[in-house]
C-alpha cells in the first residue's frame, strides 16, 4: 500500500504531568541506557513532512434516509429517498460544525475541499466550509442557491473560500438503494455554481445498479484509490466530505501495524457530521512536491570560504 494514514494530535509539554515512572527516572538511570531500551519495539513513525498531508474527514450531517432506515432498514429501498437531502436536525449539525471549524482555525487552513457528489455531502460541505450569504454589489459565484435540496437555507457565497470539487471515487456504497444514487450534474450545477464538477465524465449516474450492491472489498480499493490521487494534489490541508459506508471500508485499509486502540481510532464508524483529521503520507514517492522548508546546508563556493575551510585548503 502507497499510504499511511495516521492521527495528529498537538500536545502541550507544560500543560501535562508527567507519570510516576518519570518524575522519579535519575540522572544516573539516563546516563544508562541499557541495551533492553535499545530494543524496544518501535512505536513511532519518521516521514519528510512535504511527503504529510493533513486530510479532514467529515461525514455528512443527517439526511432524510438516515431517519427512514433507523425506523425500518427496508426503508433504504424506496425511491422516496432518491438523492436523499439533509434534515432540518442535519442542517443544525452543519452550523455546529462550521462554528467548530472556524473556532478551531480549522476553517482558514483549508486549500481544497473534495465532495462526493450527492445532494446531502454537497449540502454538508457549502455549509460548513463555504462563506458568508450572498451580498449585493460583490462578485462572487455561489456555492448554493437558496433553497436547494428542499432546505429553507440562505445562499451561501464562495468569496474567500477556496476551490471546492466534486470526486466520483469518495462517493457511497453503490447500487440498490435510491439514497445513492446521484442526480444529473446538470441539475448539481444549477443548485451549486461554484464547485467544480469538472472530473465527472457522465452527466446522468452510471456507477450506481438497481440489482448489484459493490462489495466490501470493492469500496475498500476504490478508497485506497482516491486517497492515492489526493497525494498527488499539491494542497496540504484538505477537506473531504463523504459517507459513513465510503469512511469505513475505506479506513479500515489502514493502521493494522497499530495498537488497537489507534486502529479503532482510525476506523471506527462515523457519527453524522462527524469531522476526524488526519495525516496522508506519500511513503512512494508519488507527490511531486519539493521540501519547502529543508535546507541543504552546502559549502558556499568561491574564494569568499569561511576561514576554517580556506585553512584547510592550504
Amino acid at each position: 500500500m502507497n499510504l499511511i494514514l495516521s492521527f495528529s494530535h498537538s500536545i502541550s509539554i507544560s500543560s501535562v504531568s508527567p507519570p510516576p515512572s518519570l518524575r522519579t527516572f535519575s540522572l544516573h538511570r539516563c546516563n544508562a541506557i541499557t541495551s533492553q531500551d535499545m530494543e524496544a519495539k518501535q512505536s513511532q513513525g519518521l516521514y519528510p513532512l512535504h511527503r504529510c498531508k493533513t486530510i479532514h474527514l467529515v461525514r455528512h450531517a443527517q439526511g432524510i434516509h438516515n431517519v427512514a432506515g433507523e425506523k425500518n432498514h427496508e426503508a433504504y429501498l424506496s425511491e422516496d429517498l432518491f438523492d436523499a437531502h439533509l434534515t432540518p436536525l442535519g442542517w443544525q449539525q452543519v452550523d455546529n460544525l462550521h462554528k467548530h471549524v472556524k473556532a478551531s482555525g480549522v476553517f482558514s487552513k483549508i486549500e481544497l475541499v473534495v465532495v462526493s457528489p450527492l445532494l446531502r455531502t454537497l449540502q454538508t460541505a457549502v455549509g460548513t466550509f463555504g462563506g458568508e450569504g450572498y451580498k449585493d454589489g460583490v462578485d462572487a459565484p455561489l456555492l448554493m442557491k437558496a433553497g436547494a435540496g428542499n432546505s429553507d437555507r440562505p445562499a451561501i457565497s464562495s468569496l474567500n473560500r477556496p476551490q471546492f470539487i466534486a470526486v466520483e471515487s469518495c462517493r457511497e456504497h453503490l447500487g440498490v438503494h435510491p439514497c445513492d444514487r446521484r442526480s444529473n450534474i446538470t441539475k448539481y450545477r444549477e443548485l451549486f455554481p461554484a464547485i467544480d464538477f469538472s472530473l465527472i465524465e457522465t452527466d446522468e449516474d452510471v456507477l450506481w445498479k438497481p440489482d448489484v450492491r459493490e462489495e466490501d472489498k470493492d469500496i475498500a480499493a476504490r478508497g485506497v484509490k482516491f486517497l492515492n490521487w489526493l497525494s498527488t494534489r499539491k494542497e496540504k490541508e484538505i477537506a473531504v466530505v463523504t459517507h459513513s459506508g465510503f469512511l469505513y471500508q475505506t479506513l479500515n485499509s489502514f493502521g493494522n501495524d497499530c495498537v488497537p486502540e489507534v486502529k479503532s481510532e482510525i476506523s471506527s464508524h462515523f457519527a453524522n457530521c462527524e469531522l476526524r483529521s488526519v495525516v496522508l503520507v506519500d511513503k512512494c514517492n508519488n507527490s511531486s512536491d519539493p521540501p519547502v522548508t529543508n535546507y541543504p546546508g552546502k559549502i558556499p563556493s568561491g574564494e569568499d570560504l569561511p576561514s576554517d575551510i580556506a585553512d584547510e585548503k592550504k
